[in-house]
């Protein structure tokens, strides 16, 4: 690998090695799911970076680290002394990339799923499955959407669904101040909500000073969000959802019609154009109704 003539730069891209301006020099990009990673990993980042590059990394725009200025004929022993430390490189070019997310519920009081969970079941399924394009999946734990997960190909925000419970209230209205979609009154010592208002922020249940709800977390999904040379909000097509196997199979769906549909550098959109907006919808409708029609004769 030692002359430029012998370098495979299709397959380094393909392995998170991108070509800097300067004549055999890369940037490696680091595979961090959900922007979390260990101190032991942080370690192993930064002595590649003193030993092979010019001892700094970049933060990029998705939650990944890239380390600059390594040298083309370091390859093979920067990636054995990552591993030492159980870092990965990530992948470039028309394939699944890296999944982005918050905190979630483990940490943050805010939101309402676990998203590092999420991020890393989605990375296990679909991380670097090879495709026309490039793919991308955002987490975020609530309607603060820290994630921008409109911004993903398929975008997933988690909300809640609330019950008063009538026993534990004392109509102190901190709920109703709490609502930003002014969905809940009180009047009579009786809380309402309005579905039709509810955005499942679950603002008013985490507000409540005698946990006078009950909380059901649950998924609320965009598909086809573009912030690049095209711009293009993710769309919502079904509404929220509790279950993780719905989620999961509404993403299956989707990489498939991806595969199937989408031409050499499409993103998740332009093959919706081409396919037919209105028929996506009603494939992803449909794969919803299914899953969810099954769950409910399973709980009977």
């Amino acid at each position: 690998m030692a002359a430029e003539t012998q370098i495979d730069f299709a397959t380094l891209k393909k392995g998170g090695w991108m070509r800097q301006k300067q004549k055999n020099k890369f940037a490696l990009r680091i595979h961090v799911v959900g922007g979390t990673l260990t101190a032991e990993q942080l370690t192993g980042i930064q002595k590649v970076a003193d030993k092979y590059g010019r001892g700094y990394v970049h933060l990029t725009a998705r939650q990944s680290l890239e380390i600059p200025w390594l040298d083309i004929k370091d390859v093979e022993n920067i990636k054995k002394d990552l591993a030492e430390y159980g870092v990965s490189p990530s992948v470039c070019g028309p394939r699944v990339r890296t999944t982005t997310a918050c905190q979630g519920s483990c940490t943050c009081p805010s939101a309402c799923i676990d998203t590092q969970d999420i991020a890393q079941k989605i990375d296990k399924r679909y991380f670097a499955r090879e495709l026309p394009g490039k793919f991308k999946f955002g987490c975020t734990g609530c309607q603060n959407n820290c994630l921008k997960t409109e911004e993903n190909d398929i975008g997933i925000k988690g909300g809640e669904r609330v019950e008063w419970i009538a026993d534990k209230c004392i109509s102190c209205g901190v709920c109703v101040k709490a609502c930003r979609s002014n969905a809940i009154t009180l009047k009579d010592g009786k809380i309402t909500i309005d579905r039709d208002l509810c955005n499942y922020c679950g603002r008013c249940a985490k507000a409540c000073p005698v946990d006078a709800y009950e909380e059901h977390p649950g998924f609320l999904m965009s598909w086809g969000g573009l912030y690049g040379n095209h711009f293009h909000k993710g769309k919502p097509i079904v509404p929220f959802f509790e279950s993780e196997d719905t989620l999961f199979k509404l993403c299956d769906a989707t990489i498939d019609f991806f595969k199937n549909n989408a031409k050499a550098g499409d993103r998740l959109q332009f093959a919706i154009d081409r396919y037919g907006q209105d028929k996506f919808d009603d494939m992803i409708k449909k794969v919803y109704n299914e899953s969810e029609n099954k769950k409910e004769e399973a709980d009977g």
